[in-house]
C-alpha cells in the first residue's frame, strides 16, 4: 500500500456530522432460526454483533441519507442551499441510474449542486472524504456534504452463514467546508489491492448479469463473501493503514485518543488494536447494535461518538477502513 505526505495547510474543516439508522432491530435470535445448529453466544463471539438494523420496505437509502445529512447540517449550523457539492458512496443505490447523489439533492432542495457517487465499497466513505477535502483545496467546491447509505439487508442472503449475521442497514453524513476553525481533517490515505477482487463481490446486477434468468437462483445478486480471506486481509489492511497515518503525521499510538474503525468485525479490530499498539478501549465501537454497515459504518461511528460527547477538543482521532475491491482507506482527524 502506498500514501502520500500531508501538511496542516491541506486540512479541512468537519464542520457538522450526523448519522440514521432505521427503528426496526433485527436480533440475532431472529436470524438464528435459520441456523438451528448455531448459538447466540458463538455469533456474539466471532464478530461482536448482537443485533442489526433493518429498513421497512417503505424506507429507500435516500431517505435515510437525508436524515443523516439534517442532523450534520444542524450540528454545522449551515442551511442545505449553502451546500455547492453533494458526495454520496454506497454499493447499493435505490437505483444504478441517476445518481443517488442527485437525488439526494433534489430532496434536500438544492438541485443546483454538483452530485455524484462513488462506489469504494467499506472504504467509500473515507474515499469522498478525500475527494471532498481536494475539491476545497482546489477550488471547486466551498462547502460540500460526504455521505452514505447503505441498505445491506436487501443484498444479503438469510441462509448464507458467511453473511447473514453481518450486515446492517444505517446511514451516516459529514459537512466539510474550507474554514478556518472546525474539526481538522487531514489527508486521507487511499490504495487498494485488486488481487483480493473476489474476496467479497456481488456479481449480479451489472452489465454482465443484470437480471436473473428463469432458471438461476439469486445467488449472484447476494453480497458473497469469503470470510477466511477477508479476516487475514483485513487486519493487515487495517494495521497498516493506522500505522501508515501514523507516520505520515509524525505521531505515536500514545498519541492517539480515539480510533474510528470501519466496523467489520470486533474480532478483526480486537487483532488490529493489538497488532498497532492502540489499545482496544480506544477504538469506537458500535457493530454491537448496528452490525457492518459497509460505507456508512464509520460515518455512523463518528456520528454516534460526536453525540455521546466522548471526543474532546484537540483529540487525536484516526480513521481506517479495509473494503471489497479489496480498497483501504486511512487518516486523521484532530477534533
Amino acid at each position: 500500500m502506498r500514501t502520500v505526505q500531508t501538511t496542516t495547510a491541506e486540512t479541512v474543516c468537519i464542520a457538522g456530522v450526523g448519522f440514521a439508522v432505521p427503528k426496526k432491530v433485527r436480533a440475532n435470535s431472529e436470524i438464528l432460526k435459520a441456523f438451528p445448529n448455531r448459538t447466540e453466544d458463538e455469533i456474539v463471539r466471532l464478530t461482536g454483533i448482537k443485533e442489526r438494523r433493518y429498513a421497512d420496505d417503505d424506507e429507500s437509502a435516500t431517505s435515510l441519507a437525508a436524515v443523516a445529512v439534517e442532523h450534520a447540517l444542524l450540528q454545522a449550523g449551515l442551511p442545505a442551499r449553502e451546500v455547492d457539492t453533494v458526495i454520496m458512496a454506497t454499493i447499493i443505490p435505490d437505483q444504478p441510474v441517476p445518481s443517488m447523489a442527485s437525488a439526494l439533492a433534489a430532496l434536500l432542495g438544492i438541485p443546483g449542486a454538483t452530485a455524484f457517487d462513488i462506489n469504494a465499497a467499506c472504504s467509500g466513505w473515507l474515499y469522498g472524504l478525500e475527494v471532498g477535502r481536494a475539491l476545497i483545496q482546489g477550488g471547486t467546491a466551498r462547502k460540500v456534504i460526504v455521505v452514505t447509505a447503505e441498505l445491506l439487508s436487501r443484498i444479503t442472503n438469510p441462509r448464507d452463514p458467511e453473511t447473514a449475521f453481518l450486515f446492517g442497514d444505517g446511514a451516516g453524513a459529514a459537512v466539510i467546508t474550507g474554514a478556518a476553525g472546525g474539526h481538522r481533517l487531514h489527508r486521507m490515505g487511499l490504495s487498494g489491492d485488486a488481487r483480493q477482487f473476489a474476496a467479497i463481490q456481488r456479481t449480479g446486477g451489472g452489465a454482465r448479469k443484470p437480471w436473473p434468468d428463469a432458471k438461476a437462483d439469486l445467488h449472484h445478486f447476494y453480497i458473497q463473501m469469503d470470510g477466511v480471506a477477508v479476516f487475514k486481509h483485513a487486519v493487515v489492511g487495517f494495521a497498516e493503514m493506522i500505522e501508515e497515518t501514523l507516520k505520515r503525521e509524525r505521531l505515536k499510538p500514545d498519541d492517539i485518543a480515539w480510533v474510528v474503525p470501519h466496523q467489520a468485525n470486533a474480532r478483526i479490530l480486537n487483532a488490529v488494536s493489538k497488532r498497532v499498539g492502540i489499545p482496544y478501549e480506544k477504538f469506537v465501537m458500535t457493530i454491537a447494535k448496528y452490525g457492518n454497515t459497509s460505507a456508512a459504518s464509520v460515518s455512523m461511528a463518528l456520528g454516534w461518538a460526536a453525540e455521546e460527547g466522548i471526543f474532546a477538543p484537540g483529540d487525536k482521532i484516526i480513521f481506517c477502513s479495509v473494503g471489497a475491491g479489496l480498497t483501504f482507506a486511512g487518516g486523521l482527524l484532530v477534533w
